[in-house]
């Protein structure tokens, strides 16, 4: 059964692809203005469509990807499974001694506008487990690691810096911290999720916190770049992410990102080059 990606050219969708590809398995990746997803079945639908960093900036596109566009999906195709794309991002108000899990209270204040991100994907949840099929699922991605070097997160962000201004500025404290995990994790769990996930919600994250010291200790290593971090820097950290789903379900064994800093390094100076 072929799997239909939606938002094939972002980053997760795209490297979806590239596996469906060297797998030899059918894959559909319709533009997002095909309107001909809705006179044919779709298979296994991964739904990858979304704003990352830039949703302040776009706050009309941040709910239509998220939620609108969702809606008339499972509203109107016809489609075998469904896996949405939410976030991790969503544990970011629970206490650091925590553990992110996929039953945990979140709390959100839909008077600050930097909740929107939170506040429609899980509206998008909501509205995948409101519909209690089980064949639609939600997979809340981590911090994901790999060659996107057109997004401005974090890890991409200093990378660059170091790359390009020989300097590394930090507007965090180095006892930050995040979850991260590769692309090549990433693909394999959404595909196997897809296909034969038995749980509605699954976490799909390393379940091991970075912090920006180790990354810009490894990155000025390799690059000899120096290091700034800005006064009163604030700490930004999140919960443990718990991945006993994932684990205890397909025998996940998560690489670990910082290994991937010296082959991202070399990527992007190719790509300079």
């Amino acid at each position: 059964m072929k799997t239909t990606i939606i938002g094939g050219n972002g980053f997760i969708g795209s490297h979806l692809i590239q596996h469906l590809k060297l797998i030899g398995e059918e894959y559909y990746a319709p533009d997002r203005h095909d309107r001909s997803i809705f006179t044919k079945p779709l298979g296994n639908v991964i739904y990858c469509a979304g704003v990352t960093s830039d949703f302040r900036s776009r706050p009309f596109d941040t709910v239509k990807a998220h939620v609108s566009d969702l809606a008339e999906l499972l509203e109107n195709a016809d489609f075998n499974s469904f896996l949405y794309l939410s976030s991790t991002r969503i544990y970011i108000h629970q206490s650091n001694n925590s553990t992110g899990t996929v039953d945990a209270f979140i709390t959100i204040d839909p008077n600050d506008t930097e909740e929107l991100f939170n506040l429609t994907k899980l509206t998008g949840e909501s509205l995948c487990l409101s519909i209690r099929r089980p064949n639609v699922r939600i997979a809340r991605l981590s911090n994901v690691c790999g060659d996107d070097f057109q997004s401005n997160n974090f890890i991409y962000s200093i990378l660059k810096d170091a790359i390009y201004k020989g300097k590394i500025t930090l507007y965090s404290s180095l006892d930050s911290s995040k979850d991260y995990i590769s692309v090549d994790d990433v693909v394999a769990l959404l595909l196997k999720i897809s296909k034969k996930g038995k749980s509605k919600l699954y976490n799909v994250a390393s379940g091991i916190k970075i912090s920006n010291s180790e990354w810009v200790d490894t990155i000025s290593k390799i690059t000899g770049c120096s290091v700034d971090i800005v006064p009163n820097a604030k700490k930004i950290s999140f919960p443990t992410i718990d991945i006993g789903g994932i684990k205890e379900e397909f025998h996940y064994v998560p690489k670990n990102c910082l290994e991937m800093t010296e082959d991202l390094i070399s990527y992007l100076k190719r790509e300079r080059n």
